[in-house]
């Protein structure tokens, strides 16, 4: 039998950010594993490429920032009320259109899942603006008390949503990832070690940069690229840093997307993530897929890392990267190269969209047909 489902994310814009490809994607996966699939958002996605599963709504009201939009909350409430869908997704928080989402449910049987995608995490609860703080008392939370079952990516998430006290059933499935055809690397005599995400406070760039003065001396044949999009401004901060610690062999690439974000991944020896928190990552998936291995922090739920000798899984810490950065960069290339087909077989077996997908529907007819419940779900 085909489910119905909307999901429902505020924008699918930014290409470096990782709802806009881990909820595409989803849906896309979703719509194989025969569950229909509408994604809603809103209509500020000015040259992104359009999904024919999608249906946008203009923002029209103040402030912005929140995304409000009448006619999608009136949208949904018309369509949960017609009967024509099973089931509402709602990804993400904190904007008008996942409130939407939440209260189209309100007194009806269409279970409604939400899934955080971060927003619940100490580190993003103790930071925001006044809004945020009169906005979670009294439109967010209420709005969550529809919630049927949360998805959580990782089993911090799912630490988080029960430290906000919330007792619904949680389904911790992880985000997929697209296995790409292995690229040939293009590398030079220097070798890379590679930052690709957000220029943004939370990534940890205040730990890289002066762990890599501390080590770039000792590996001359080493050269670290910091690529992505600046955020809020922080990227002139994070250039003058790196001006201030004297840093050599730095190159600012900024955002690449496509192809050329592809081939950044072959061509470097190893990634690093040094985050201050993240609800899964999707940049190490996509290092992984691509046969790089990588150093996180575990500010990201990437224990696995030493598991699958695939990489470094290290603590919050410019001590802890130094150290991790002192034994990776001192490795052969051979030996990077095998760890990152590691990764690649990891991500291959555990994390491809084919079977995100299917523990997800099978999320979805649980709740719809109140049998038992998947591995995935935890009651308690």
């Amino acid at each position: 039998m085909t489910i119905a489902s909307i999901q429902v994310v505020p924008s699918t814009s930014n290409e470096s950010s990782g709802p806009s490809y881990s909820v595409v994607n989803l849906c896309r996966s979703l719509q194989v594993a025969n569950v229909a699939t509408t994604l809603v958002n809103l209509d500020d996605s000015l040259g992104a490429c359009r999904e024919i599963f999608e249906k946008t709504f203009p923002v029209n009201g103040y402030p912005a920032r929140l995304g409000r939009s009448p006619q999608m909350r009136e949208w949904l409430e018309a369509t949960v009320a017609s009967g024509n869908v099973d089931i509402i997704h709602n990804h993400s928080l904190w904007m008008m259109p996942n409130v939407y989402a939440c209260n189209s449910v309100k007194g009806t049987d269409v279970p409604l899942v939400v899934s955080p995608r971060g927003t619940l995490s100490q580190r993003a609860m103790s930071n925001g603006s006044k809004i945020k703080k009169l906005f979670w008392p009294l439109i967010q939370r209420p709005a969550l008390a529809h919630v049927s079952c949360f998805h959580a990516t990782a089993m911090s998430e799912y630490d988080d949503i029960r430290r906000m006290g919330f007792k619904q059933p949680v389904a911790v499935i992880p985000n997929g990832i697209d296995i790409p055809d292995q690229r040939q690397p293009q590398r030079s005599n220097l070798r890379t070690l590679l930052y690709l995400g957000r220029i943004h406070p939370i990534k940890g760039l205040d730990m890289l940069l002066p762990a890599w003065a501390a080590v770039q001396n000792k590996y001359p044949e080493w050269q670290l690229r910091v690529v992505g999009p600046d955020n809020g401004g922080y990227l002139a901060e994070v250039r003058a840093l790196a001006t201030q610690l004297n840093l050599d062999r730095v190159e600012f690439t900024g955002p690449l997307v496509g192809d050329e974000k592809a081939q950044a991944y072959a061509d470097a020896d190893l990634f690093v993530l040094p985050t201050y928190s993240e609800n899964f990552g999707m940049t190490v998936a996509e290092a992984l897929a691509a046969g790089t291995p990588a150093i996180v922090t575990k500010g990201a739920p990437w224990g696995g890392l030493n598991e699958s000798d695939a990489g470094w899984w290290i603590d919050i810490d410019k001590g802890s990267l130094i150290d991790c950065l002192e034994s990776a960069l001192l490795k052969p290339r051979a030996q990077l190269d095998a760890m990152g087909l590691n990764g690649r077989h990891w991500m291959e077996r555990d994390f491809a969209w084919e079977n995100v997908a299917n523990i997800m529907k099978a999320t979805y007819d649980w709740l719809l047909n109140d049998g038992p419940s998947p591995e995935c779900v935890i009651t308690d």
